[in-house]
Order: C-alpha cells, then structure tokens, then sequence
C-alpha cells in the first residue's frame, strides 16, 4: 500500500490546526496554564491566522483531560528515569503541539532530549514558528535548519529536534531518527496523541512493532477513540469521516482490551489502559476538579461522560528498567475496559409506533402519561423544521385501539396568548387534578426557565389541542432549578409537590427541596427528620408507599450515584432513609 499523499493527507494535517486552536481555547479560558499554545497556532498566507473563536465548554474540557492524562504518563515517565543519565521523548505526529515547550518551561527536561516527528510540511511550518518566535526559540536554544543542512531535519536545538517524516515509510522514519543522532539504547516515551487512528490498521501495526524492535528500553504512551459501535461511537466516526479524517484503525481495535492485545503482540511486554472517565475519576485531584467546574458555566454532563468513555490512554512498556510501567498502580481493577453486566432479566414488549415519530427524538426532554393511551412529551433538544435546536413544538402519542399501533402527532397550543418556551431539563407531573405542571428547566446554562406552567390536552374539532397557562411565580423557592425532580405526595390530607435537588445557575448541584402547595403555589414546612442526603441533580424519582423514591444522579464531583433514597411518611411529617438492593445498583 502507497504512502499517503501530500494532498491526500492534507485533511490529516489539517487536523493538527484544529486542534492547536482548541488547546489555545482552553488554555485562554483556564483550563491549561499554557501559554505556548498560542505562539504555535499555524499561520496562512505567511499572515497570523485569524484568531480562532472560543469553542464550547465540552470541547475545553475534553482538551483538558487530553493534557491531564499525557502529562501525568511524561512526569511518571520522568520521575521513573530520575535517576539515569539520560533518556528521550519521541512525539509522534506532533503537529503544533506545545508539550516540549511547557515540560521545559517546568524544568522537567533535564538530561532529557525530545524529538518531535510530523509530516515534512507540518514539521517544516513548525520549525519556522519555533525559529520566529524569541520565547520558543530561547527554550529550544536552536535555530531553523535550511533543507542542505539535512532533509528530515527541520529544527535542531540544544535538547530539542524537530523531523519531517511520514510515519507510514518505516526505512525513511528509521533513516530520519539516525540523522538526528537518536540512541536506540536510551530509555525513551514515545507519545501518539490521535496520530495512528488515522493511519491504516496494518500500518500503523507495524509502526507499533517497528518501534518496540528499535528501543530496547522504551514506554509507549497511546491516547485516542474506543468503542465505534455504540450510537455516540457513529457519531463521532461521522464526524471524522466528514473532515476526510476517518478513524482507521477504531473498528480493527474497538475497546481498550484490544488494544491491550494489540501491542502485547507486537513486541511489548506490558500493558494498561484506562478510559478517561476512570483516569478523570482516578487521578485528578478533588480540588482540581471543583476548580474546572468553577471556570464556566456546563451542563452537558451525558455529552461529558459519553466522550470520556470513548477515548482512552494506553502505556506499553519493554525494556527491565521500565517495565512494568507504574503509571495506573492505583487502578488494577480497571486496566482492562469491562463491558456491561446484566443481572437477571427484565420482562419487556415493544410498543410500535407508526413511521412519522420524528417528534421524539429529542433529549433533556419530559413525558407523562395523560392517560393510558396518551402520552404528552414536551420540550428538549433536537430536530425541528431541518435544524437542531431547543424544541417550542409539543408531541403527542396516541394508541386509538388496543390493538393499534401508536400514532404519532405534533400539538398545536390552544389560542390562548402563551407559546412553549423551549426549555430542557424541566419537570413534568400529573396531577391527580388531571392537568400535568411544568416546573423548572433552562434554555442555556446561565439561563433558567422563567416560570412555571400548567398544561392540559383538549379536545378541538376533533384534534387534540394544549392548552399552556404560565403560572405565578413560586414563592419559597431558593433557586431557579433544572435537572431536579417533582413527585406528588400527600400530607395531612392535602396535595404537594415534592421538589427536589437539581442544578441551578448558582451552584453546581443543590441539596435543598421543599414542598410546593399548588394551590397558593408557595413552598411549606413539612418536617423532615433523619440524616440529610448529598445533593444530587439528573437523579429519576417517583411517588412510592406514599413517599418518594429517588434513585443515581450526579453529586457535586459529578460522579454517577448508585444510592437509593426513600422520603417514608412518618407520624408528623416525612423522614429521609436509605434503601440498600442486591445487587446493588449501578451508579446511574
């Protein structure tokens, strides 16, 4: 198979600009302290490139713990080697990245010389921007090499080497490293940051094989995408796919035990891996963590853990004085990734719906069961009208007959004045006064749902219609909330709304609730006796032996909760207990 192309790997090395834009994003909004990444965003047209727009806080922190887990494998690489003369960093496919810059910056390089290798244009880009900028080229001590000088060398400095290669031409990359005086024997990191996904699974297999024959004594440090066949697996093939950047070697190696096996193959002799929730939830501090979630304003929590599934950072390891690699020694248990344990079964039938229900498909929306052949869904995010957005259309599931198929219908509100605001992440409860009450929600992060709403379908010519009244403001309320829940319960005979926990624009999670009396709608004292529970949002709850059960969410370290709550009616009120399953639950 050919080496790729010049123009055929353009799309490949345009990634590298992307990326370099989103690590400058996130150091300029805190997340990294690099202030590198800015001097190394590539220019066009000999001109400084436009300065990029800031990205989305999902992006920042998935950047974030890319330059987590890759400088914690570098500093336990170095303080493993502390103790020996020298040793190397090999970064493979490096682009403009900045990680010599800031290590140096650190004074963590010392007797340590670091070769970056990229194509010879990318590398060649690079020299020129380290040989023009007074910072890099001082902390390089170096200057740009003219192509006479030598042809895989770009940029030779005191401990710092940049070189132009295609890693899929083994002889010419083996040819590359020679020139620049590379020592096969030294202890050395090499590095592949999203480099050999884009390569073919049978070259990139050889690179790893090549590598482990080339060093006698070396770590492997391999950062990239796992599992392409889960829905958000499609989806960011897609992505990938659309920038001419497929992920070649995702199907070949789908989870982190195959690509365990992969290099335990091919020279290596040992081998962890972790996905980065694990490592997020391993090896960033506490403290660390309560200061990411304090930089911005995020709520996209499923869109977080779903990503932080789907990468994964490898070390492999040959060579006595650094195998085993003690990069993951805390973490036994999850070197190798497990797939979901069903215990027991669950008695299920499928409910058919006709082939227009394209109205549900929407996330951080809420339904209820108006009836029970009507189901009423309302707001959310999705598609509507050809674009994604929050949804103002409200959708109704009908089932005419018993033995008919559910009929699929977008609402139309009654003319009454009020229109569907959009909201997510809201609640939506059926009262036994048989009108259902919308109550919360947020149209972005930093914005929350005005007001609460009361909701009935009506009947109009023969078509259901909804009728929306905005009600009054809620008086006892602390906080504006979404992500909490509402379940109806009763007390001393009179009806409430029991509310609780949730996220709101001024804390990241809320311990609080109380006991809204719709009839005035304000907040009253219930007493509630027994220990009080952490606080917790994206939690489920639902009315129970007249009490409320709630069950996972997330707590203030955004951490999955595998606990059960049982608010049990007691004799002056309610009291807070702890119910315990076997098996226990999953953390959800």
């Amino acid at each position: 198979m050919a080496a790729l192309s010049f123009s055929s790997s353009a799309p490949v090395r345009g990634t590298g600009g992307s990326s370099a834009a989103s690590k400058r994003s996130a150091a300029a909004a805190g997340y990294t302290s690099d202030r590198f990444a800015e001097q190394l965003l590539p220019r066009e047209g000999g001109q400084a490139a436009r300065r990029p727009r800031r990205r989305a806080p999902a992006i920042h922190r998935g950047y974030y713990i890319r330059a987590q887990a890759v400088g914690h494998c570098l500093r336990a690489f170095l303080q493993h080697t502390g103790g020996l003369p020298s040793r190397q960093v090999v970064s493979l496919g490096a682009g403009m990245d900045s990680l010599y810059f800031w290590a140096k910056d650190e004074g963590l390089l010392a007797r340590t010389r670091f070769f970056e290798v990229d194509f010879p244009e990318v590398a060649a880009q690079k020299a020129s921007l380290v040989a023009q900028k007074e910072e890099l080229a001082t902390l390089a001590a170096g200057t740009d090499m003219s192509p006479q000088e030598s042809e895989a060398v770009k940029f030779s400095g005191e401990d710092y080497t940049i070189l132009g290669a295609d890693l899929s031409e083994l002889q010419r990359l083996k040819e590359a490293m020679h020139e620049a005086s590379l020592d096969p024997e030294a202890p050395t990191l090499i590095l592949a940051e999203v480099v050999l996904t884009y390569m073919e699974a049978e070259r990139s297999d050889a690179l790893i094989h090549w590598v482990a024959g080339f060093f006698s004594q070396a770590w492997f440090i391999l950062y990239e995408q796992i599992h392409p066949d889960d829905p958000f697996g499609h989806i960011m093939q897609n992505h990938f796919s659309r920038l001419q950047s497929p992920l070649r070697s995702l199907v070949h190696y789908p989870n982190c035990k195959a690509q365990q096996l992969r290099f335990l193959q091919r020279g290596w002799t040992e081998c962890c891996a972790i996905d980065m929730n694990q490592f997020y939830g391993s090896f960033v501090p506490g403290e660390e963590q309560q200061r990411i979630r304090a930089l911005e304003p995020f709520d996209e929590f499923e869109e977080w853990h779903l990503k932080c599934s789907h990468y994964f950072i490898l070390v492999a390891s040959k060579g006595t004085s650094l195998s085993p690699a003690p990069v993951f020694s805390n973490t036994e248990a999850f070197l190798t990734h497990q797939e979901p344990t069903f215990v027991g079964m669950v008695p299920t039938s499928i409910c058919a719906t006709d082939a227009g229900a394209s109205g549900l498909r929407r996330y951080g929306h809420r339904s209820v069961l108006l009836s029970p052949h009507v189901v009423l869904t309302v707001g959310g995010f999705g598609d509507q009208d050809g674009r994604h957005c929050r949804l103002t259309q409200l959708h109704l599931l009908i089932k005419p007959r018993r033995d008919a198929a559910w009929e699929s219908r977008t609402l139309c509100l009654a003319q009454s004045g009020e229109a569907w605001d959009g909201r997510l992440f809201h609640t939506l409860t059926l009262l036994q006064a048989g009108w259902a009450v919308v109550m919360g929600g947020r149209r972005s992060p930093v914005s929350p749902a005005p007001a609460a709403c009361r909701l009935s379908v009506l009947e109009a010519g023969g078509s259901p219609v909804v009728e929306l009244i905005h009600l009054p403001p809620i008086q006892g309320l602390a906080l504006p909330r979404w992500r909490h829940s509402a379940t109806e319960v009763i007390h001393e005979g009179e009806t409430y709304l029991f509310v609780y926990g949730g996220c709101s624009s001024r804390q990241c999670v809320l311990a609080d609730w109380c006991f809204l009396y719709m009839e005035e709608m304000s907040c009253h004292q219930v007493p509630v006796d027994g220990p009080v529970p952490v606080g917790r949002h994206s939690h489920s709850a639902c009315g129970w032996a007249g009490g409320v059960l709630i069950a996972g969410g997330l707590d203030a370290a955004e951490q999955p909760l595998g606990s059960i709550l049982f608010l049990r009616p007691a004799e002056k009120g309610f009291q807070w207990q702890s119910l315990e399953t076997c098996p226990p639950l999953t953390p959800r």
